[in-house]
């Protein structure tokens, strides 16, 4: 089946902007010249310089026209259990490597846990409306790029509750590791999994990331345990698009 002029004519464009032959910055022809280029209706340029936009290899500037859009450069969120092990921030720790000064915004409350976040910790069922969570949001930036990365983490308050660590980022184990922090009241962090999926960044995500709306984002959902007890979990939100995952640990008893 033949393929629509305007997929045949993004193709090309597409193709022009991998090489280089259209390099990151340049001004595209306008919309005219494209048109008599391709021997395409303007309309026809338009769908197709849309479908790129889309694809993020264009961007529109009101008033200049068309260009190609700057590349960025992929940040690493490293994964690693020798990492969670040491004393710290882990976030702080990854910018220092990177040469960046990281921070991060808090807020945190009490509430009774969705039903999600109930499978993943192992709690019952709800005591009426009782609280039974301590759930903290981040937004985490670096100094030279603003913010990157959120998170929401849940940690339940019947291991945490009357705590010196029950407000995760207040008294002397402020900021800290989870490891760490359930280390200091005598719970022994010794395993934590991931999953990763990719979806659509909702509305909020989209404007706390500084990312278009309609962008892709990487979900890294996370627990630690305590033998079968699961002491803490968290959903990790970075942009797809400027983000790689990185996973390292140890062979075999080393």
């Amino acid at each position: 089946m033949d393929q629509p002029a305007y997929v045949r004519i993004a193709n090309d464009l597409r193709a022009r902007i991998v090489s280089g032959q259209l390099a990151a910055g340049t001004r595209l022809p306008s919309r005219q010249e494209l048109a008599v280029e391709y021997d395409a209706a303007q309309g026809v340029i338009s769908e197709a310089t849309k479908l790129l936009t889309r694809e993020g290899l264009l961007v529109s500037r009101p008033g200049a026209g068309m260009f190609v859009r700057q590349r960025p450069q992929r940040r690493s969120l490293v994964r690693s259990w020798f990492r969670e092990r040491q004393a710290g921030s882990p976030f702080r720790q990854q910018m220092e490597e990177q040469g960046r000064r990281g921070s991060w915004e808090y807020a945190s409350e009490t509430l009774q846990a969705p039903a999600e976040v109930r499978e993943r910790l192992g709690l019952g069922e709800p005591d009426g409306d009782r609280h039974d969570v301590m759930r903290t949001t981040y937004t985490f930036s670096s100094d030279d790029e603003g913010p990157w990365m959120l998170s929401t983490s849940w940690e339940p308050l019947e291991l945490t509750k009357g705590t010196p660590i029950a407000w995760p980022e207040a008294g002397e184990h402020a900021g800290l590791g989870v490891t760490h922090r359930m280390a200091a009241i005598g719970i022994t962090v010794d395993a934590w999994d991931e999953e990763v999926w990719a979806r659509v960044a909702s509305p909020e995500e989209a404007k706390h990331l500084g990312i278009g709306a309609g962008s892709i984002v990487m979900v890294v959902e996370r627990s630690y345990f305590a033998g079968e007890l699961a002491v803490e979990t968290c959903d990790i939100v970075v942009p797809a698009e400027t983000t790689k995952l990185v996973y390292n640990g140890p062979v075999g008893d080393s």
